[in-house]
């Protein structure tokens, strides 16, 4: 058995025409084949796994990942259940004191 070269490289590094090979091996896209790669405490990259007849390539996928977004959108959805349990609990206490 023939021992094939190891790469890791970033797909935009890639000549067009082996970026477009990946693209066929990946028809419906990278999502469900992305690897995560650990480099070390909180570093990581994720890439997906590409042979050709001399290569194995590990190709890194740039992926953007933007958590601030998503926590200001669970924050104000937090906000508006603790004013909402505010009242719930003013109701509350307004339905005792009747009684």
């Amino acid at each position: 058995m023939e021992n094939k070269k190891r790469i890791v490289v970033s797909f935009r590094n890639l000549p067009p025409e082996l970026q477009e090979e990946i693209k066929k091996s990946y028809p419906n896209g990278f999502t469900e084949h992305m690897l995560r790669i650990e480099k070390g405490p909180n570093d990581f990259f994720y890439a997906v796994v590409f042979e050709t007849e001399q290569v194995n390539y590990l190709v890194r996928i740039d992926v953007k990942i933007d958590d601030r977004i998503e926590e200001e959108e669970d924050k104000e959805y937090y906000d508006d259940e603790i004013k909402g349990a505010e009242e719930i609990i003013d109701s509350d206490d307004n339905e005792e004191e009747k009684e």
